[in-house]
């Protein structure tokens, strides 16, 4: 067997022909600058050549329900084991989706609950015993003369199939009706069922009115039914005139004696908020209830209702709207040109919910009036009514804007039924165990005294579930609460449950390829991340990262950099070997920073906070524990700590949301919170992220910084084109007229194969460059559109430099770091760092006011150590032209440039939440109880 995977002739994207040989059964690191080629190599070659080599292997039925690879552009790769990936940008979104169901934890908890849990009585809470069959007949006959019931005993329950065996079974044995999926029926004309649905067949075993004398017709009823059901009988009590019919379960096993209420049979499907067994009926498992919310309705109570208070309403001038509020101010006492909340409270609660008495509206109409009287609706139940009743998708969306979600009432955001939160283990229902994090969890499973045939049932159980949990643990998420949205982690918080899981796996002999998992993590959470990756390779698996964090390649057994730079510059293999080989290694730019021959060096001169602060006051969104903030406006402020401390909460749910709603009165609710100040200095808020540029190939770079116009504009200046008639337009491959006709301005053409990869083909009509021949023959300076398209940045910067305003948006394309992508470049080929320094270029290439806020969460994602500088530079010259950025980061080259720090903390999660110090970071490098302050010690040379 090889102890090698051998690459020969790889061309993928940007990739030069390259040949590498990577060590199986090591941990080995890709780095390299951003855009070099590393996840082309990991990803695009490496995994993909492995999964298509495995999906191949299957049948063509197969084949067709599995992700369909591209066969990669390389000659041969040899030594290739079934590979996975573990990437960020997979966790799901699904509101049913959590930590708990994605780890795997929770069908192990569904099945401890079912097997091991202690049933009580959901009404008054005792803990429920099983009934037997003369108690149940005592509690049916107390029902008095007369009243009519009939017996079923469940079959099936909630279980797909057609089921004709035993609808055939129940004839041969005699019986006449069953009701199946709560309809009843006569077997003889019992309907044929879907295969592929879930049934529920409850067979009628007797009809019965209560009465002197049928104690033992009853008797005998009763004991068959709860032999056919196995234990559970439902008795289907029939209403006496118009009252309607009510049913009773009974159960050999559980019932209460003081209230009377019977559970079902305990089942994992109880617990499960995805089935109908076990979800709230009335939020269907979701926790949550969607509402029109009155401070969406209303969202500045500093407008009168004349001036468009009620946001549905506006400020229109509709006649029928004016005349609605006059009889309203008319009949509840109110000047309609009184600010909202100056309104008396029952005047607001009467017009959001509805008036209590008649009002007498009127219609005016060519100066007759027409009286009516009729209740007010209220503008709520008036939403409710039209988003109900409307068929328009585009008003729906509309009145959805005024919506928010709240708890369910019934459950409480406890998703499930009460019948299943009735169930403990350890004192603990199922929900309460899924609100612990991570850490609470592990010591209280550790820590659960069970009874000795309990602990016997639960052995294995619990200890999966402990194992899973320490898994999580190992990977620095002991903070997650295990019943936290999947679709609320953050990437890297998303690749580490994944990488938890597949440690719990255990499997051997495979190709794991992971995304920088170190994202989002802390100094201090590190080692425990690396632990887990040498566990995984000690397994007998080999360990592909790419990865920029310095401790992860030093700690690697194998180091491959790429380069020597980004784009067309990239591509190729500058370093292969050991990482100590690395740092002696002058061709490497990433050896030269590890070895410290470069380095980003520490500002001259801090920048010192003036006088414009920006306050906010008790904030208390998610685990913020009320605390209060400063940020000098002006400056250059991180905000650190460790994973899960609540940076995200106070700069993206909180700050970025506050400010924005009092800039721009966005509808999206900010995090509780008491108080923002300081606003008034601020003119615009925007958060700068990773997301693409543009969901198609057909944005780019150009398109997206607005270049592409003024080039646009430039061709159809030139003498040919107006000679032609060509207007700017003509030079747009989004629009017919100058665009390719075959293939409608893509260049390419997609032709698909049914269970194979589609095929790309390049157009033969266009040969691929978009546009029509007539369109090609309009030339600038020599060259045509689609061949300024495909220059550099570098290579346009020059080209263009006798026109102002396109060297303008050019020059800050380059400065930014971004000169060797192409201009044309589509937007789904860019990584997230360079997506991200394409829109810094384009906040650089407007004229500011030096007022804005800038926001970025983690923008050293993605970068190498040099791409790190140049992000850097963007961001002290956008504090130097005076407007305030606000980094949340955990890159100590960051954090040590910075102007201010806030850190928070001590801990993630429950333990987080708390300002354990602001200032400079010679500040936080000297507070003792800083985990980020003892790392930025080092760095500053104060440790």
């Amino acid at each position: 067997m090889l102890n090698e995977i051998i690459v020969r002739g790889a061309r993928q994207h940007n990739l030069k022909n390259i040949d590498v040989r990577i060590p199986r059964d090591k941990l080995v690191v890709i780095t390299g600058l951003s855009g070099s080629g590393k996840s082309t190599l990991a990803f695009d070659t490496i995994y993909a050549e492995g999964q298509r080599r495995y999906v191949e292997s299957l049948s063509s039925y197969a084949r067709q329900f599995l992700e369909r690879m591209d066969k990669p552009d390389v000659e041969a790769i040899e030594g290739l084991s079934p590979a996975i990936a573990i990437e960020q940008k997979t966790t799901s979104k699904n509101p049913r989706s959590t930590v708990a169901t994605v780890t795997e934890i929770y069908d192990y908890l569904r099945l401890l609950y079912a097997r091991a849990g202690t049933p009580h009585c959901p009404e008054c809470g005792r803990p429920i015993r099983a009934r037997s069959p003369q108690e149940i007949v005592d509690q049916l006959e107390a029902l008095g003369a007369g009243a009519r019931l009939s017996l079923l005993a469940p079959l099936i329950t909630q279980r797909k199939g057609e089921h004709k065996a035993v609808l055939t079974r129940l004839q041969k044995e005699g019986f006449v009706r069953a009701r199946i999926d709560g309809r009843l029926v006569e077997l003889a004309e019992a309907p044929e069922l879907e295969k592929n649905k879930k049934h529920t067949i409850e067979v009628v075993v007797d009809r019965i009115v209560i009465k002197d004398g049928v104690g033992r017709r009853l008797t005998d009823s009763v004991e068959l039914a709860l032999r056919l059901g196995e234990g559970l009988l439902l008795a289907l009590i029939h209403g006496q005139g118009e009252a309607p019919d009510r049913e009773e379960l009974f159960s050999e096993r559980l019932s209460c004696d003081h209230c009377g209420v019977s559970l079902p049979e305990l089942s994992p499907q109880m617990f499960s908020f995805n089935s109908p067994l076990g979800a709230c009926p009335t939020c269907d498992g979701l926790g949550v209830r969607v509402f029109f919310d009155p401070e969406l309705v209303v969202p500045d109570k500093t407008l009168s209702p004349r001036d468009g208070a009620v946001a549905p309403w506006g400020d229109s001038e509709s006649s029928y709207r004016l005349q609605t509020l006059e009889a309203l101010a008319g009949h509840l006492g109110f000047d309609p040109a009184t600010p909202w909340r100056d309104l008396p409270e029952d005047v607001r609660q009467q017009l959001l919910h509805g008036s209590r008495e008649e009002v007498e509206f009127y219609l005016e109409r060519e100066n007759r009036r027409h009286y009516y009287k009729r209740r007010w609706e209220g503008f709520i139940p008036l939403l409710e009514r039209r988003h109900r009743e409307t068929t328009s998708q585009a008003m729906r969306e509309e009145y959805e804007r005024f919506m928010s979600s709240q708890p369910c009432p019934e459950c409480g955001g406890a998703r499930l039924k009460k019948t299943s939160l009735a169930v403990t283990v350890g004192g603990l229902d199922i929900w309460s165990f899924t609100r612990m994090s991570v850490r609470q969890s592990l010591a209280f499973v550790d820590g659960l005294s069970l009874g000795r045939r309990e602990a016997q049932i639960a052995d294995k159980v619990l200890r999966e579930i402990s194992q899973r949990l320490g898994f999580m643990a190992d990977v620095g998420l002991d903070y997650l609460t295990l019943d936290r949205a999947a679709g609320t982690l953050s990437g890297g918080e998303g690749q580490r449950i994944r990488l938890a899981t597949q440690i719990g796996s255990a499997l051997v002999g495979v190709l794991y390829v992971l995304d920088e998992p170190s994202i989002g993590l802390h100094q201090r959470d590190n080692q425990r991340l690396l632990d887990a990756l040498a566990k995984m390779r000690d397994l007998g698996n080999t360990v592909l990262v790419v990865e920029h964090d310095e401790d992860t390649i030093r700690q690697a057994d194998y180091v491959v950099d790429m380069g020597p730079g980004a784009g067309r510059h990239g591509g190729e293999v500058v370093f292969a070997g050991t990482p100590a080989a690395l740092l002696q290694s002058e061709a490497s730019l990433t050896g030269q920073y590890l070895s410290g021959r470069k380095a980003i060096p520490l500002p001259e001169r801090r920048r010192q906070p003036g006088p414009a602060w920006l306050e906010m006051l008790d904030c208390r969104e998610h685990n913020l524990k009320g605390v209060d903030v400063k940020i000098p406006i002006g400056l250059l402020t991180c905000v650190t700590g460790v994973s899960g401390s609540g940076k995200s909460s106070l700069v993206l749910d909180t700050l970025h949301k506050a400010v924005a709603h009092k800039l721009y009165r966005t509808k999206e609710r900010p995090g509780l919170h008491g108080q923002i100040k300081g606003v008034k200095r601020l003119d615009k808020v925007i958060d700068i992220d990773q997301s693409p540029i543009g969901r198609t190939p057909r944005s780019n770079p150009a398109t997206y910084t607005g270049l592409f116009t003024h080039i646009r504009e430039l061709f159809a200046q030139t003498p040919e084109a107006r000679a032609r008639g060509y207007k700017s337009g003509r030079f747009s491959f989004n629009v017919r007229g100058g665009r390719c006709p075959a293939c409608d301005g893509d260049g390419i053409i997609k032709i698909e194969m049914h269970f194979l990869p589609d095929v790309y083909v390049r157009c033969e009509v266009c040969q691929g460059r978009r546009y029509n021949r007539d369109t090609l023959e309009i030339a600038y300076k020599g060259a045509n559109i689609a061949e300024v398209l495909d220059m550099t940045c570098n290579q346009a910067l020059e080209f263009f430099d006798a026109v102002p305003v396109i060297r303008q948006k050019l020059s800050t394309l380059v400065a930014v770091g971004l000169g060797y992508i192409r201009l044309g470049q589509p937007a789904t080929t860019l990584s997230g760092g360079e997506a991200q320094r394409v829109k810094l270029s384009r906040e650089l290439a407007k004229r500011g006011t030096g007022r804005t806020l800038y926001i970025l969460d983690e923008p050293t994602t993605g970068l190498h150590f040099d791409d790190i500088n140049k992000l850097l530079n963007v961001l002290h010259t956008l504090v130097d032209l005076g407007n305030t950025v606000v980094v949340i980061e955990h890159n100590l080259d960051v954090i040590k440039t910075a102007d201010w720090l806030i850190d928070l903390g001590p801990e993630g999660g429950d333990r987080g939440g708390q300002v354990l110090a602001s200032g400079p970071p010679e500040l936080i490098a000297a507070t003792p109880h800083s985990h980020t302050g003892r790392y930025l010690a080092r760095v500053l040379g104060l440790a």
